[in-house]
């Protein structure tokens, strides 16, 4: 069971859920007078941003982390960015690791390019090295960063370490420059909710299911949007640490901010383990600790879980699910017939046999799947099993080096090979794209973090769909064992034997480069032929003048739908080679549409008459001067720039190149109902696009201009009433409103990107 409760609630002692509403009992359970702000400093939470917070202010913070992390799709792009804006050393440990371009599989030499460009990096400013193969990001900062009370930012959205007591953001590379220029991270002091966990999982249960059931709950309301998720309760010291990092890396997909657990002999015996001890101290909420909302977890009544596509919160118990397979299954397939447009099919309904439903792959791997615990608990349940040969194939992939060694010394890799799974090196690829994707129209069970559409890397444009649904390690062995047919853990009673976990950091000492203050700035930065300079970009100006490029009316819109993953992460270093595929899988024409507008911005800055460029602007600069106070605007004083519309962009990945994307080939702003994450917000002006939203239906369509007269005294005001013009037939007055911005942010859009800003500065 998952309870959403109304409002706000306090938790006394830690055991004790009040609700707000009730806020009396609170007095009488503790003998002292109840204050909700005192209160709202009690949660782990407060007292962690509290220490990282520089502005003096704990309602406006300026966060400055202990430790950053990207890998090989992020550093290049944020490291050139920070060294054209002037940075000279990295300050605090930054971790490059190579878990995502690890195959080299790609465009030939780029991405062992990226590779070399980050090991030269580590050499020139100070970092920390981490070859392909060795460790995918979010384990080895696990094993080797984390600790109670810190906080760390990646550059990856899966930047989460609450069960090790560290506060962990992803964001846009944008926010890893200004920690590198020893600037903060502004944002507005979060709201906290309380994850109440009771209870204890059945044996059959992993942490993937307890994360999806979760998820279904919260996310499609929004409950804990951009605030932190708090875990708490008396069911935390019910899993081990290691299960409960496997629960915590999915609080992403709930579009929380950040995520924190209470800690226990166990997180210190995690830490221990790993050569760390003094990481460790016992982070629990006061004696009374107010929070936003609380979602109450019964442990005990959570059953193994599946999330169907096209989302992680497309959730059903895997029981529900086989007793209704065609029902629930024709359902997604009307989905997948919305997603592909009519470009390709994906069939469902066909896989139902007299058995089951047929699976055609499975992936155990990454930061959620490949675990120890999880590969244990697979292995015990495939031992002496056979995975067939028929069409149904397994793949596991241990999460680090170390986790490798140690399950090859107990014998679980003999064990799952045995039974006939692929065993592979740590490697992020299933999660996004970039390996094991399904044959066309085949569905693949995984233990991974996420099945957005298409995100497995089948391209509808070239005919091709396929798609994943996510499943516990534990589910996805049974099915295995049951030949492919979908079968929950529930059936097998194999469970729970999972032996102490050794942890031997000999590989990390052989072939980690650790650089942290040892930087040499003779050293030279290596590049490849795809590594690229940022293109230049125009400051705003006064007024602007936007084309309609893009209109996206999907309830959501996701970061892989605005720039897709997989095989076009090769290009993550050339930010026009990447930009070629803005939106190919959601409008295939946005990017042409753009570039022409990016033409007229440039006729525009070199100072010729941007109406021979394009001669539809004279007729449109006509009737722009027809509204009052515009009689004498010049084209050549008003930038150009092209609109995306979308009702709410930015779900998932932290990839600030789903902005920059945007940027570089002409993309001056965004209108949209909402935004669905922080971190595609700050994307957008960190790369000097307005983030414009607007209540009413969008009455423009593609080709239509739209005007915005003095924007960036718009910026100055309170932003709630911004006057726009829609240029058509008829000039058509709309309003749109920015959502607040930091001065910072403001001047970062002021200056056309965040490089702009530091070289003025």
């Amino acid at each position: 069971m998952v309870k959403l409760y109304d409002g706000g609630a306090y938790l006394v002692n830690g055991d004790t859920i009040v609700p707000e509403t009730e806020a009396a009992k609170v007095e009488s359970l503790t003998g002292k007078k109840v204050c909700k702000d005192e209160a709202r400093k009690g949660t782990i939470a407060y007292g962690i941003m509290e220490a990282h917070n520089t502005s003096g202010n704990m309602e406006n913070l300026k966060i400055k982390f202990d430790a950053m992390a990207s890998h090989d799709i992020t550093f290049v792009g944020i490291i050139q960015t920070a060294k054209a804006s002037g940075m000279e050393k990295f300050p605090i440990p930054y971790v490059l690791t190579n878990c995502h371009n690890s195959l080299c599989a790609v465009g030939g030499t780029i991405n062992e390019d990226d590779h070399m460009f980050g090991l030269s990096a580590a050499k020139k400013y100070g970092g920390i090295y981490v070859p392909p193969h060795i460790a995918v990001i979010h384990q080895y900062m696990r094993e080797m960063h984390a600790g109670c009370g810190k906080m760390i930012l990646g550059s990856d959205s899966h930047t989460r370490y609450g069960a090790l007591g560290t506060m962990a953001i992803g964001e846009g590379g944008g926010e890893l420059v200004k920690q590198l220029l020893c600037d903060t991270y502004d944002v507005a002091c979060p709201n906290v909710v309380g994850i109440y966990l009771d209870g204890k999982p059945n044996p059959w249960v992993g942490p993937q299911d307890i994360a999806l059931a979760i998820i279904g709950e919260v996310f499609k309301n929004g409950y804990v949007k951009n605030k932190v998720m708090e875990f708490v309760g008396p069911g935390v010291s019910s899993m081990t640490t290691d299960y409960r990092n496997g629960i915590d890396v999915m609080t992403t997909e709930t579009t929380c901010l950040s995520s924190i657990w209470r800690t226990d002999e166990d997180t210190k015996k995690f830490l221990t383990t790993h050569g760390r001890a003094d990481a460790y101290k016992e982070l629990n909420p006061a004696d009374v600790a107010y929070y936003d909302g609380m979602v109450y977890v019964d442990l005990s009544t959570v059953k193994p879980m599946i999330a169907l596509p096209f989302h992680p919160s497309n959730t059903y118990e895997i029981d529900e699910l086989n007793a209704n397979l065609s029902d629930i299954l024709h359902g997604v397939e009307e989905e997948a017939a919305k997603i592909s447009q009519g470009r390709a099919k994906f069939h469902l309904t066909d896989k139902i046999t007299d058995k089951g439903l047929q699976v055609q792959q499975a992936v155990i791997a990454g930061c959620a799947g490949g675990n120890y615990t999880n590969v244990v608990e697979a292995a015990n349940a495939l031992r002496g099993k056979n995975t067939g040969s028929g069409e149904f194939s397994l793949a596991v992939y241990p999460s680090s080096q170390p986790v490798f060694i140690n399950l090859t010394k107990q014998g679980y890799i003999a064990d799952l090979m045995e039974a006939g799974a692929i065993i592979r090196t740590a490697f992020c690829g299933p999660c996004f794209g970039a390996g094991d994707t399904p044959c066309n129209d085949g569905l693949s069970i995984r233990h991974t973090t996420r099945n957005f559409p298409n995100r497995e890397g089948s391209k509808p444009g070239n005919g091709q769909m396929s798609a994943v649904a996510l499943m516990d390690a534990r589910s996805i062995a049974a099915t295995a064992a049951n030949g492919g047919i979908l079968t929950s853990a529930e059936g097998l009673d194999c469970w729970g034997d999972v032996p102490e976990y050794e942890f031997d950091p000999s590989v990390y000492n052989k072939r980690v480069y650790y650089g942290f203050q040892k930087g040499d700035e003779e050293k030279s930065l290596v590049y490849g032929p795809n590594i690229k300079d940022w293109p230049e970009m125009s400051p705003l100006t006064d007024n602007i003048l936007l084309k309609v490029c893009s209109k996206i009316l999907d309830p959501v819109t996701t970061t892989d739908e605005l720039i897709p993953s997989g095989e076009t992460s090769s290009f993550r270093s050339n930010p026009l080679g990447l930009a070629e595929f803005t939106l190919s899988r959601r409008d295939p024409e946005y990017v042409g549409r753009s570039k022409e507008v990016d033409k007229i911005e440039k006729a525009r800055v070199a100072g010729e008459d941007v109406t021979k460029a394009e001669p539809e602007l004279v007729k449109v600069y006509e009737k722009i001067h027809t509204i009052a106070g515009q009689e004498k605007v010049l084209p050549v004083e008003t930038e150009v720039g092209s609109m995306i519309y979308a009702v709410k962009p930015g779900d998932g990945s932290a990839r600030e190149q789903a902005a920059s994307c945007q940027r570089v080939i002409g993309g001056l702003a965004n209108i949209t109902k909402e935004y669905a994450t922080k971190r595609y917000r700050s994307n957008v002006m960190n790369w000097g696009m307005i983030p414009f939203q607007m209540k009413g239906e969008p009455e423009f369509e593609i080709g239509d201009y739209i005007y915005v007269p003095d924007v960036r005294k718009a910026l100055d005001g309170d932003m709630k009433d911004i006057k726009a013009y829609v240029i058509g037939d008829e000039v058509k007055e709309i309003s749109l409103y920015v959502a607040d911005m930091t001065e910072d942010e403001k001047k970062i859009v002021k200056a056309g990107c965040l490089i702009n800003y530091n070289r003025s500065r």
